[in-house]
């Protein structure tokens, strides 16, 4: 029982990070529930991120961008291949170290002098990279947050919810055919669903903090915190 409660207030912290920015909570409870329990990783942490973002699209399903959507989609799709290749070819804490980089390079031309837009060339780009970044580091969101820093608060909560509810969706298709899913999984994500829930409504309140200026420092910094903790792991191992 103390683990479950260690797991479920891991994912009602990233659960509230996510539903207020946007993304994030994976950099918050996938470590965690590694070191509680190495089995709540993928399969339940996966139908958990699943939930997440079907909530998130509910709520604010009105401002999602399907078209930016469909081509993330498109590029996740060889992404998540790519990046398959990636753990089976390089070393892992190499490559972590190489996302890590990439993403704060990203951040930092960010606040200097880059302002990107989502469209379509630019979406394909950041799906095959969220694809890839996701698939070998589980740090997938911050290709897409980047692209839409410039957009609203509700867009970027919503797009990316959508994003990551069809990428999640296609995980766990390719794990329950390779016979990976199995009962048990779901009764821990049973157990887990209370604490995701939680975290999820009280991010309702901290929404209403995030808007303009705000909400890109927000998307900003989970990015560079993401970056320093995948950083530190290709270090430190």
């Amino acid at each position: 029982m103390s683990e479950i409660l260690l797991a479920g207030l891991a994912l009602a912290c990233g659960a509230l990070v996510q539903g207020a920015v946007g993304y994030g909570m994976n950099l918050i409870a996938a470590p965690l529930l590694t070191l509680v329990d190495p089995r709540l990783v993928p399969v339940p942490l996966l139908v958990i991120a699943l939930a997440h973002a079907l909530l998130t699209v509910a709520r604010e399903h009105r401002h999602v961008d399907w078209r930016g959507v469909g081509f993330v989609t498109a590029g996740r799709l060889p992404g998540t291949a790519l990046g398959v290749l990636a753990v089976a070819l390089l070393a892992p804490r190499a490559f972590a170290g190489a996302v890590a980089v990439a993403v704060l390079v990203c951040v930092v031309l960010s606040v200097v002098s880059w302002t990107p837009r989502p469209a379509p060339r630019s979406l394909l780009v950041a799906g095959l990279a969220s694809g890839t970044f996701g698939t070998a580091s589980s740090i997938g969101g911050p290709p897409l947050a980047l692209l839409y820093q410039h957009s609203a608060g509700p867009e970027i909560r919503a797009t990316l919810g959508a994003c990551f509810a069809l990428g999640s969706s296609i995980s766990l298709l390719a794990l329950g055919l390779a016979g990976q899913v199995n009962t048990g999984h779901l009764v821990t994500v049973a157990w887990l669903l209370p604490f995701l829930v939680a975290g999820f409504l009280l991010s309702g309140p901290a929404r209403r903090f995030l808007h303009g200026r705000r909400m890109r420092v927000a998307v900003l910094s989970v990015a560079t915190v993401s970056a320093l903790v995948l950083l530190t792991r290709s270090v430190v191992g």
